[in-house]
C-alpha cells in the first residue's frame, strides 16, 4: 500500500488533513476553516456539522493532492481539540446543541459551587485536573441541565457524549463505533487516570449517566472501519490522541524529562515523566501522555488558553495586520523604548493562575504605542507564560535537572523573532523541527505503527530532525527587568 497514513487534525479555528508517505513525508495536504460562535460573553461554540463537513473536504482535498485513491491508504489517525463537548442522539447521530469549546466559561459559577462544597480535591486526586470551566465534564453538566429532557434521555441511553474525536469516529464508521482514547477520556473530569476508568463517584457528582460515554482504547488500537461510501473505501482508524499529546508523540518525547511546547490557537506544554504520576504543588495538570499496549505514560502540563488567539485578535479584532505572518516585522520594529505588556486574559488565565474571571488588559501605552508595539506585546505574552510554565514544572519535578532543552510547534513558531524572544525570556534552548506538522504526524505515527507500515517508537525517535536551535542572546539585567514587569502585568489583572 506504500506506507500511507491519512492524519486528520481537527483543531479549534480549522479542520485539516495530510497526507503522510511510507517515508514519514507530506505527499497532500487540505485545511479550511470554520466559523466561531460567541452566543455569550465568555461562551465558545461550534456547529458540529459544519466542523463534519469540514473534515470531508479537506480529507478529499488532501487524497487529491496526494495523487492516490482512499485504498492507498493503511490506516487513519485522528487528533484533536480536546475538552470539546458534543451530544448527539444515538440513533439519527444528530447534535442535540452546538459544540461547547474548551474556551467556553459559562460553567466557572458551577465550578465555584463543587469547590465551596470542598469538592476540588476529589477531582484532582482522581483526575489530575483543577474544577475549572476549561474542561468537558461541567460542559456536559451544562448540556443535560439546559436542554429541554436530555437528562432523562441520556439516562435512557438515547444520547452519545464525546470530544471531538469521538464524534468523527461515530459519523465516520457509520455509528458503529462509539470510542474514544485515554487521552481524551481523562481531560473530561470524568476519568480516573490511575485506575484508566471511567469514575462513578465524578459521574454521580456531575449527573452524568455512564450509559452515554464512549469505550476508552490505547492511542494505537482497532477504532473501526470508515463507511466505505464516505471516502469510496473502507480505511481502518488505527490512531488517536488530543492535539496536545499527539504532539507530545510527534515530537519523539518519550523519555522522561523530555519537553515540547505546542503554540497554535493556545499554548500547551507538557513534560513527560513516564510512570510516575507526579503530583503538582503549583497549579499544574497531571494528564495521561499517551498510552500504549496499556501501559499509561503521564505528563505534567501547563495550559494557556491565549496564544495564536492573541494574533487572531490583532488582525480580526483591532485590524492592525492583514496576516499573521506581519507580526513579527512589526515587532522587530518596535520602539525599545516602550515596555508594553498585554495580559492576553480573553477567556481568563490559564495555568499557573487559574483564574476564569479574570480579562485581559494591556500596560504600559504611551501616546507613542503603534501596531508595532502590540504585536510585540503579544508575541512577548507567548514568551512570558512559556516561562511562568516551565518555572512551575521545574519546582514540581526536581528529576528533571537544570537543563531545559524546549522542543516546539504549532503556527507561531514559524516566526524566527517569537521563537528568538522565547528563548531570551526562557534563558534556555529552543529546538524547531523540521516538520512542524508534529501533531498530525504524533497521530499518524499511531496509526501508521499499527498498521505495521511505519516504524517502530525507537526509529521513529531517531528520525525526528532539528530545523534549528535557538539559543538566548539576551542579558540577565534585561530578562529581568522584563519579567518583573509581566509579573506586576499579571498580578494588576488577576481577579
Amino acid at each position: 500500500m506504500g506506507g500511507y497514513i491519512l492524519a486528520i487534525d481537527q483543531g479549534t479555528t480549522s479542520s485539516r488533513a495530510i497526507v503522510f508517505d511510507g517515508r514519514q513525508q507530506v505527499v497532500g495536504a487540505g485545511q479550511k476553516e470554520f466559523k466561531q460562535h460567541f452566543p455569550k460573553s465568555g461562551w465558545v461554540e461550534h456547529d458540529p456539522e459544519e466542523i463534519w463537513q469540514t473534515v470531508l473536504s479537506t480529507v478529499q482535498e488532501a487524497i487529491a493532492k496526494a495523487g492516490i485513491t482512499a485504498g492507498d491508504i493503511s490506516g487513519i489517525g485522528i487528533t484533536n481539540q480536546r475538552e470539546t463537548v458534543v451530544v448527539w442522539d444515538r440513533e439519527t447521530g444528530n447534535p442535540i446543541h452546538n459544540a461547547i469549546v474548551w474556551q467556553d466559561r459559562r460553567t466557572a459559577a458551577y465550578c465555584d459551587k463543587l469547590k465551596k462544597q470542598g469538592l476540588e480535591k476529589t477531582f484532582t486526586k482522581k483526575t489530575g485536573l483543577l474544577l475549572d470551566p476549561y474542561f468537558s465534564g461541567t460542559k456536559l453538566n451544562w448540556l443535560l441541565t439546559n436542554i429541554e429532557g436530555a437528562q432523562a434521555r441520556a439516562a435512557r441511553g438515547e444520547l452519545c457524549f464525546g470530544t471531538i474525536d469521538t464524534f468523527l469516529i461515530w459519523r465516520l464508521t457509520g455509528g458503529k463505533s462509539f470510542a474514544t482514547d485515554a487521552t481524551n477520556a481523562s481531560r473530561t473530569l470524568l476519568y480516573n487516570i490511575a485506575e484508566n476508568a471511567w469514575d462513578d463517584e465524578l459521574l454521580k457528582i456531575l449527573k452524568v449517566p455512564r450509559a452515554m460515554l464512549p469505550e476508552v482504547k490505547d492511542c494505537a488500537a482497532d477504532f473501526g472501519m470508515t463507511y466505505p461510501a464516505i471516502f469510496g473505501a473502507a480505511i481502518p482508524i488505527l490512531g488517536v490522541a488530543g492535539d496536545q499529546q499527539a504532539a507530545t508523540i510527534g515530537q519523539a518525547c518519550f523519555k522522561p524529562g523530555m519537553l515540547k511546547s505546542t503554540y497554535g490557537t493556545g499554548c500547551f506544554a507538557l513534560l513527560n515523566t513516564g510512570k510516575d504520576m507526579v503530583r503538582s504543588k503549583n497549579r499544574l495538570l497531571t494528564t495521561i501522555a499517551y498510552r500504549l499496549d496499556g501501559e499509561t505514560t503521564y505528563a505534567l502540563e501547563g495550559s494557556i488558553f491565549v496564544a495564536g488567539a492573541a494574533v487572531q485578535w490583532l488582525r480580526d479584532g483591532l485590524k492592525v495586520i492583514k496576516a499573521a505572518p506581519d507580526t513579527g516585522t512589526l515587532a522587530e520594529g518596535a520602539d525599545p523604548t516602550q515596555e508594553v505588556y498585554l495580559v492576553p486574559a480573553f477567556t481568563g488565565l490559564g495555568a499557573p493562575h487559574w483564574d476564569p474571571d479574570a480579562r485581559g488588559a494591556i500596560f504600559g501605552m504611551t501616546r507613542n504605542t503603534g501596531p508595532a508595539e502590540f504585536a510585540r506585546a503579544a508575541l512577548e505574552a507567548v514568551c512570558y507564560q512559556t516561562r511562568d510554565l516551565l518555572e512551575a514544572m521545574h519546582k514540581d519535578w526536581r528529576n528533571n535537572g537544570n537543563e531545559t532543552v524546549l522542543r516546539v510547534d504549532g503556527g507561531m513558531v514559524a516566526s524566527d523573532w517569537t521563537m528568538q524572544r522565547l528563548s531570551d525570556l526562557l534563558d534556555a534552548p529552543v529546538d524547531r523541527p523540521i516538520i512542524l506538522e508534529t501533531t498530525a504526524l504524533g497521530v499518524a505515527w499511531l496509526a501508521g505503527g499499527r498498521a505495521g507500515v511505519w516504524p517502530k517508537q525507537e526509529a521513529f525517535a531517531q528520525s525526528w530532525a532539528r530545523d534549528r536551535r535557538f539559543e538566548p542572546a539576551m542579558d540577565e539585567k534585561t530578562r529581568k527587568a522584563k519579567l518583573r514587569g509581566w509579573h506586576n502585568a499579571v498580578r494588576r489583572t488577576l481577579n
